[in-house]
């Protein structure tokens, strides 16, 4: 009878400690190493489909927080260009950075790309500090969007406007790509399989979780996604968001800017005339910049 007592008290005891316990745990931002290998798996598709542009991502991140392991590995990708243009400079820089915490492999191999780049990448940079709201003017007063002329129009201009703000973006830019990309029709389809009013590619569509490319509000929430992540990818370059727009992020990369396309420089042309801006405010924390945003030009239109 004793011990039965005892157990009674120890499982009501043990059950007031379980009740105790939070439920839930705060959240532990990533350290070096973490980001470091998740960066791995991406590059070299474990676990994960592979992308070599996330994986420079988060080899940045890690790069930043000054895991020599990661700069060792952006060296090495710039060095034999894995998946981007060739950069023996920014390559040294890296392998720099280091080497100057005695990672050997790194010493080697500055002996064999030269002197690294003066300027810091973007994605080394510290982040500028957020303007205080109170004492700034809005950053998105840009004109507003045109009056619209048919009821089809109407309709989609009333959406635009109750849905970009949420996602950072100033309406009359997507306005601009949508009046370029379809014209206002929904159901639009170019001979590239560029679907609905943003005219979204089935892969930027799965990208962005669009399962209904033809719902115009779907397709524009799709739209709208690529665009703010885009301007945080290239630090709010209206022409290089237009550019990437057209023909891809990587293409904007791999030229250094706005590629000699006859259709790619018309179009940046016309969102520009309509925007009226070449620059936007940008979300920091949406993705890392460009890697190849020191070297990228902006004002090379033809």
């Amino acid at each position: 009878m004793q011990k039965r007592r005892i157990f009674r008290i120890c499982v009501v005891f043990a059950t007031f400690l379980l009740a105790s316990i939070p439920t839930t745990v705060p959240a532990v931002p990533p350290d070096a190493s973490t980001l470091r290998e998740q960066a791995r798996s991406y590059e070299h598709g474990e676990g994960v489909a592979r992308d070599l542009r996330r994986a420079v991502e988060l080899y940045c991140q890690a790069a930043f927080a000054g895991d020599a392991e990661a700069q060792f590995n952006l060296g090495w990708i710039y060095a034999n260009g894995r998946g981007m243009v060739r950069d023996d400079a920014l390559a040294a820089y890296f392998f720099d950075l280091a080497a100057k915490q005695d990672h050997q492999h790194a010493k080697r191999m500055l002996r064999y790309v030269g002197d690294p780049v003066a300027a810091k990448p973007a994605c080394m940079e510290e982040p500028k500090p957020v303007a205080d709201a109170a004492s700034e003017p809005s950053p998105l007063t840009f004109e507003r969007i045109p009056k619209p002329t048919t009821a089809a129009q109407r309709k989609v201009v009333e959406m635009l406007e109750r849905l970009a703000p949420e996602y950072g973006v100033h309406p009359r830019l997507a306005y601009a790509v949508i009046r370029a990309e379809s014209n206002f029709d929904p159901s639009a389809v170019s001979n590239k399989n560029a679907q609905g009013l943003m005219q979204l590619i089935p892969e930027t569509s799965i990208r962005f979780n669009v399962t209904k490319p033809f719902d115009p509000e779907q397709n524009m929430r799709g739209g709208l996604s690529y665009l703010r992540w885009l301007l945080a990818y290239f630090k709010g370059k209206v022409p290089l968001v237009a550019a990437a727009y057209n023909s891809g992020e990587g293409t904007v990369n791999r030229f250094k800017g706005i590629p000699p396309y006859a259709e790619t420089q018309g179009y940046v042309k016309r969102i520009i005339e309509i925007f009226k801006h070449e620059d936007h405010p940008y979300d920091n924390k949406v993705t890392a910049p460009s890697p190849e945003l020191p070297r990228i030009r902006v004002g090379n239109l033809m």
